[in-house]
């Protein structure tokens, strides 16, 4: 259910955090509730709040894992 944007460029996701979250409450979520480190929007600039990045750096599997970690998070 989240939106993500792609890069062609790069080994990162770009994700719209959901309504409610600023960046870092977001990504403070996922660390606590499903024990995921992702980077804030905000760390990258006033135009980074709103999204969080995921890195593209690990195996399949783990990024398979992290993904249905966050399917079971409750927004």
């Amino acid at each position: 259910g989240l939106e993500v944007y792609p890069s062609n460029a790069t080994f990162y996701l770009w994700v719209k955090v959901p309504k409610g979250f600023s960046s870092a409450q977001f990504v403070e979520k996922l660390l606590e509730e499903c024990a995921i480190v992702c980077t804030p929007g905000n760390g990258f600039g006033e135009h980074g709040e709103g999204y969080f990045r995921i890195s593209l750096t690990v195996p399949t599997q783990r990024l398979l894992e992290a993904a249905e970690r966050i399917k079971g998070l409750r927004l």
